[in-house]
């Protein structure tokens, strides 16, 4: 029997997943690692980091499914999207890579859509010029670090630069790069010409193969370090969210995924490319040879809840403690208190900003409507209620391009929590399903090492035989009439504040 590896490189830590060439998990394991903010917005971490925990994944999850390093076939990286690693020509980093949630570069968007245009450039690539894209990262290195970009000779994403170290090859695949904005999306191949605009010089960007495709293989330093085998094939692979989507079977058309991490995305399956005109949501390759997906994503939604339980909820941890439960099960038993709606009560859950529908890095999180009449159970609800609503957001636009929507699964925390999976089958008014699967974009990647590595036809081949609904939500009649009454009132607030919390940003410098 082979085995298959995924690696994942999170924001917060690598977590890799070895699975047989049947896709049955037998081993997980996280190592952590963490995440500096010199400045207001900045938000960095050292490479480094993420190959000392890739080693040291790897050989925990060797250990504990008791599997030899030989016999593992294939292996699969996934990772954070858009980050900047800017190495020199000896392939060491310039400088901390500037992740995917790093605000600083509003001027470079502005720069980027005034030189190429608004239109022309969702034409070129199929998306707007984000603050959280890796092209404006560039653009804001040679601008603000001209002699640390002279000596630049590659820029990689986060998931390429463990390949480097890995290989010794610079490769990415086509569902990462489209988030560089640097991608013509449609032809899945780098974008000449907006790359001659930006005056980038495309020697710095890496081969770009399809998800599935063998990128390169481990090098014999590397496997000694990991404990594998060298040769061992790496596959293309995928940025996290096209791997996660892999992971939830979103392998084919009408299947979508609701996923509530940290951040909280939207992704839909498509067989050809489709664009918002207002550039809403992004069009990326999807990791499905051939294919594409659209997705929204919004910048805190977990994290919302996750900032309300270590900030706000000591009360709440403290009982956890006592009775050896998960906080987040005493929050939400206490939010189920309250009514769908909390009573007038709305949370903007636009914590670090938005991206889906507002593209805004100064958006700011507000609870509205507070009465002597909301108690504790009110905030927690109106913060879950706030963090759902910015979901439908995503879904109404994906809905609005003539997407097909025949399935909605859920995963990440709120699929976790029966009172969260009710509440977006009744803010979404649709039916919510689950899966068996829930170890996401590393299983993704373990899946595409597979078909890379001949053990499955197609990554359809492995979701088929890996992947199965568990179980499905239906919305409350009552509660989804509530929630479309109060829906387009969330919209209304946070447009009513906008140009307050670009005020309050500059107060905040």
């Amino acid at each position: 029997m082979g085995y298959l590896l995924g690696i994942d490189i999170g924001t917060s830590g690598t977590k890799t997943l070895l699975c047989d060439d049947h896709g049955r998990i037998r081993a997980t394991a996280t190592v952590e690692y963490p995440c500096s903010h010199p400045k207001p917005l900045w938000s960095e971490q050292n490479p480094a980091d993420w190959w000392r925990a890739s080693v040291e994944s790897v050989r925990q999850v060797l250990v504990r499914a008791k599997v030899k390093g030989r016999d593992v076939s294939g292996i699969g990286l996934s990772g954070q999207m858009h980050g900047a690693v800017m190495l020199d020509r000896s392939g060491r980093p310039l400088r901390p890579a500037i992740l995917w949630n790093d605000q600083r570069t509003g001027a470079e968007c502005a720069e980027i859509t005034a030189k190429v245009g608004a239109r022309r450039l969702i034409r070129l690539v199929s998306n707007p010029a984000l603050t959280g894209f890796t092209a404006p990262k560039i653009l804001w290195v040679r601008r603000h670090e001209p002699r640390l970009y002279e000596r630049t000779r590659r820029v990689l994403l986060p998931k390429d630069y463990v390949r480097y170290r890995m290989s010794g090859v610079f490769a990415t695949e086509v569902s990462d790069a489209s988030g560089t904005l640097l991608l013509d999306v449609r032809k899945r191949r780098w974008c000449r010409p907006l790359l001659s605009t930006l005056e980038i010089d495309p020697v710095l960007l890496p081969e770009c193969f399809e998800s599935d495709e063998v990128s390169s293989t481990l090098s014999a330093a590397a496997a000694a370090e990991m404990g594998l085998a060298p040769g061992t094939p790496i596959v293309g692979g995928g940025g996290d969210q096209a791997a996660g989507a892999l992971g939830n079977g979103i392998v084919r058309p009408g299947v979508i995924s609701a996923t509530l991490g940290t951040s909280g995305v939207v992704f839909a399956y498509a067989d050809r490319v489709q664009t918002d005109a207002l550039g809403r949501v992004h069009t990326f390759c999807h990791a499905v040879r051939g294919k594409w997906h659209v997705m929204g994503v919004m910048l805190s939604a977990g994290g919302a809840f996750q900032w309300y339980r270590n900030q706000l909820a000591e009360a709440e941890r403290a009982e956890a403690r006592v009775t050896g439960v998960d906080p987040y099960d005493v929050l939400t038993r206490e939010a189920a208190a309250a009514p769908a709606g909390a009573e007038g009560l709305f949370f903007l859950p636009y914590l670090t900003g938005e991206r889906t529908p507002h593209a805004d890095p100064h958006a700011k999180g507000a609870w509205i409507g507070l009465t002597p009449r909301h108690t504790r159970a009110h905030l927690i609800r109106a913060l879950m209620e706030g963090v759902t609503y910015g979901m439908r957001d995503s879904l109404e636009i994906i809905r609005g391009m003539k997407v097909p929507i025949a399935e909605i699964r859920v995963s990440g925390g709120g699929a976790r929590s029966r009172f969260w999976r009710q509440m977006q089958a009744d803010v979404y008014g649709r039916p919510v399903v689950t899966i068996n699967a829930s170890e996401g974009p590393a299983f993704g990647v373990a899946l595409l090492a597979g078909v890379g590595a001949g053990a499955f036809r197609s990554i359809q081949e492995a979701c088929d035989a890996a992947i199965r609904v568990t179980s499905s939500t239906r919305p409350n009649p009552r509660a989804v009439k509530t929630y479309n009454r109060n829906y387009p009132l969330f919209g209304k607030l946070y447009r009513s504040l906008r140009e307050d919390f670009t005020a309050l940003s500059a107060v905040a410098q």
